[in-house]
């Protein structure tokens, strides 16, 4: 799997995410998708083969191994990040939408484009406001929920963190109780720990980053509010001006047409 083109995306979206946002970015590439591509798959390569059961029953390894790991870690493990990461391209895909917008008005001569070029629009950074929040927001939430699930779903699956030495099978077709065995399993207990804590790690900045986007944004409604309580809107203001200046103007003009009369 190519995950260089997914840091590519992501490292778009790093630019207008909060800062952490951006740790979250950096423990996703360094500390599971670099561990996962490096290490990891060199642990797990010799998985299957290296799984050995005391009986020569055709079938009854395959049925043994399948039974203990329906999933292989690796790929349960690459589709969590998978997972885990698509939220963060609503972010891209908004951002990308913005830029198009802003483009097609700096093409078409648009007075409230305040940008001097294209180039200008690429780099702009966009601040964590009005839809964009709502997104940004979502795509967090949606983190959450899917971290949550692949470690409930790991857990569930394999009963636990921990990698067993021997594991008994009497599934058909064997011909009674077999033991079998899993290479290095030490080893792999390592990783699998040290995978769910990273995880772990990531849901704690999901969950700090949701509740510093929640808390500044009703900081900010707050203060906007008491600033409508104690200053009146500006719009009307003028617009009393504006009553006050039409009322001056239709009284001078009926005096005008009075003092016509009665001359």
């Amino acid at each position: 799997m190519d995950w260089g083109a997914l840091h590519t995306i992501l490292g778009g979206v790093n630019k207008h995410s909060t800062s952490i946002g951006k740790i979250w970015l950096t423990v996703l590439f360094i500390f599971r998708i670099m561990i996962l591509v490096v290490a990891a798959e060199r642990v797990w390569g010799d998985e299957q083969d290296d799984f050995i059961c005391n009986t020569l029953q055709p079938g009854c390894k395959n049925v043994c191994y399948d039974h203990f790991f329906p999933i292989s870690h690796i790929r349960l493990w690459a589709l969590q990040l998978i997972f885990v990461s698509t939220p963060a391209l609503l972010v891209a895909m908004h951002v990308a939408y913005r830029r198009h917008e802003k483009k097609r008005q700096f093409r078409k001569g648009d007075q409230k484009c305040e940008f001097k070029d294209i180039e200008e629009i690429r780099k702009q950074r966009f601040r964590i406001e009005g839809s964009l929040w709502w997104t940004y927001t979502s795509s967090i939430f949606f983190r959450l929920i899917f971290e949550a699930v692949f470690m409930y779903a790991f857990y569930f699956m394999y009963d636990g963190f921990r990698m067993p030495r021997l594991m008994k099978c009497n599934a058909w077709p064997c011909p009674n109780t077999v033991d079998c065995f899993v290479s290095r399993p030490t080893e792999k207990t390592v990783f699998t720990i040290f995978m769910i804590a990273v995880s772990s790690i990531c849901i704690l900045l999901n969950v700090a980053e949701l509740c510093y986007l929640l808390t500044k944004f009703f900081l900010r409604r707050s203060k906007k509010a008491g600033n409508q309580k104690h200053h009146p809107n500006h719009e009307n203001k003028e617009e009393t001006k504006q009553n006050e200046m039409n009322e001056l103007i239709s009284d001078s003009c009926q005096n005008t047409v009075i003092g016509f009369s009665s001359s």
